[in-house]
């Protein structure tokens, strides 16, 4: 009996370790910055042929690196990179706001990363409306033409006035139509609420602060800044839920909420700014709430440095999620053999940070920036990371904070052959949003738990491959799965073969 428990115990290890080392279920995505041509396109001036391609090839690099989820920026300041009603197109997609393209870049995205099984996060900005007044024509149609009274300028950026209940329904009702209109998994925000301190200069809200105080005092003009984003980061939850539960509702704040120094709750950090005391972003307040459905605090620092430790700020943002889902914002663009840090002079500091992740169970994977620095593979960093850390895929991990969605399980699956080639299809059952195809040996035991096993991710139901030793049916045998808009799996379905 004691042998039979050591076993037992052996054997549970094994499986744990297993699991640590390669999980089935992490989020692994990537940042795609639109704003100044960024990541994507790579210029103005390109025709949609050209952008439609390069898009592609930045999602079958996600694919090759064994991510999972892209992260779109399509509202980079009260502009489009969708067709939409209420605002121009950007000026980053065709040379000139509000100059129609030839296609719609939200919908290409979205039917091209559903049949990769790739998941998609709309980034929009709301408060950001023209990010240089001296520099950016700005089209008719933009909302600071049509109300110029909604806004502030600060430094040489235009904003949203926070404070007014108009801009809250604008912003609110872009985001509406975006979530009816397109097939998305998530909207998502990023750390620009109110601007980063510009050093000498107040923000100008005097007067705001004066018509719409709500009962805050003078000397609570940072709890009524914090309370006009608040409301914002409210209605937006409530706007996206009423219209697709399942769709996610995420932030990704700056890595920092507040210095201990000034106030013991907050990390062992020496930040400059922070959220809640320059961006007046209270976080907290949105995760206890449940205003917001995962966080992703950007902690661009490396583990060990002095004023933002990496490893301390990951283990604070553990004990302080209050059960929201948990992601990391991770820079990739740092990676740079002449960097200042001798830690981003090799790929291996991100490795160490994944490493790190990993221990802790409320950490659910990694959100990476960005996307243009996949394609530089800046020292070596996709052989790295497929050495061990992403050597197989693995799914989009379902949300707690989203009532699960149960797939149906496809009825049939079946192979045909013929001319060289593997004829895979499949039923698609209610509420589905894409399959899993598992590969196995022909005599190995049915796991799908593995991730080591995933042949292939699509939202298709039917997809085509060479027959070769690869593939060949009589040397191993397939499984279904289904997954649903709450990335709930379904039980396996096992291919027959028709000849």
């Amino acid at each position: 009996m004691k042998k039979l428990i050591g076993l037992s115990l052996i054997l549970l290890l094994a499986i744990n370790l297993y699991a640590a080392k390669y999980p089935k279920h992490e989020m692994r995505a990537v940042w795609i910055a639109t704003i100044a041509n960024i990541d994507w396109p790579s210029a103005s001036n390109l025709t949609a042929m050209q952008q439609k391609k390069e898009f592609t090839e930045l999602l079958d690099l996600c694919k090759e690196y064994n991510m999972n989820t892209v992260v779109f920026q399509i509202r980079p300041s009260a502009d489009a990179f969708y067709a939409s009603k209420y605002e121009p197109w950007s000026q980053w997609l065709t040379g000139k706001q509000g100059k129609t393209p030839d296609y719609d870049p939200l919908a290409f995205a979205s039917v091209e990363c559903r049949k990769r099984g790739l998941d998609l996060h709309v980034w929009i900005n709301p408060y950001r409306a023209v990010s240089d007044v001296n520099n950016n024509q700005t089209a008719p149609n933009h909302i600071t033409n049509i109300h110029p009274e909604w806004f502030i300028t600060y430094g040489k950026t235009k904003y949203f006035n926070p404070a007014l209940p108009e801009t809250r329904n604008f912003v609110a009702k872009v985001v509406s139509d975006i979530v009816r209109r397109y097939d998305i998994d998530a909207v998502h925000m990023d750390d620009y609420f109110y601007p980063y301190r510009i050093a000498g200069v107040e923000f100008p809200d005097d007067k705001s602060f004066k018509t719409y105080s709500r009962g805050y005092s003078a000397n609570q003009r940072d709890d009524w800044r914090r309370n006009n984003v608040d409301l914002i980061i409210k209605q937006l939850h409530d706007s996206i839920k009423a219209i697709k539960p399942w769709v996610e509702f995420g932030i990704s704040p700056f890595g920092v909420w507040r210095n201990s120094t000034k106030d013991p709750a907050g990390s062992k950090t020496k930040a400059g700014q922070t959220n809640y005391d320059d961006l007046f972003a209270d976080v907290l307040k949105w995760q206890r709430e449940r205003w917001i459905d995962y966080i992703t605090p950007q902690i661009y620092w490396e583990i060990g440095k002095e004023i933002a430790d990496y490893k301390i700020i990951a283990d604070w943002w553990c004990h302080n999620s209050f059960e929201t889902q948990l992601y990391i914002g991770q820079a990739l663009y740092k990676i740079d053999a002449q960097a200042k840090e001798k830690s981003w002079q090799s790929a291996d500091e991100i490795i160490r940070q994944i490493k790190l992740n990993r221990k802790y169970h409320e950490i659910s994977g990694s959100m990476f920036y960005s996307a243009k620095f996949m394609r530089k593979n800046p020292l070596e960093l996709q052989e790295k990371l497929q050495k061990r850390y992403y050597r197989y895929p693995a799914l989009v991990p379902s949300n707690q904070r989203i009532n699960p969605i149960v797939p149906e399980a496809p009825a049939y699956a079946q192979i045909t052959s013929g001319n060289g080639q593997l004829h895979f299809s499949w039923e698609k059952g209610k509420n589905t949003k894409s399959f899993v195809i598992y590969q196995y040996k022909k005599l190995q035991r049915i796991n799908i738990e593995k991730p080591k096993r995933i042949f292939l991710t699509t939202a298709d139901n039917s997809i085509t491959y060479a027959l070769d030793k690869r593939t060949n049916p009589r040397r191993f045998r397939y499984v279904v799965t289904a997954v649903s808009k709450s990335n709930i799996e379904s039980s396996p379905v096992g291919f027959s073969m028709v000849e």
